[in-house]
């Protein structure tokens, strides 16, 4: 459980770092279920940071004893 866990972290970094690389004019598309939907860079990495955090909170109440 805890190495899926680092996956999902590791996978929600790639993402920002990726979106941080992109020109700011450029849209970009975001899977929210099964569909994708166009959304600006800005949105796109809140949101991946907001999982980003959700996950790494997930990971630490595992770890905790």
């Amino acid at each position: 459980m805890i190495v899926i866990g680092i996956f999902q972290i590791r996978s929600h970094e790639t993402a920002i770092g990726e979106l941080s690389n992109l020109p700011t004019s450029r849209n970009v598309y975001q899977k929210n279920g099964n569909l994708f939907f166009r959304t600006t860079i800005q949105k796109a990495t809140a949101s991946e940071q907001k999982q980003l955090n959700s996950a790494k909170a997930k990971l630490q109440k595992l770890n905790s004893p």
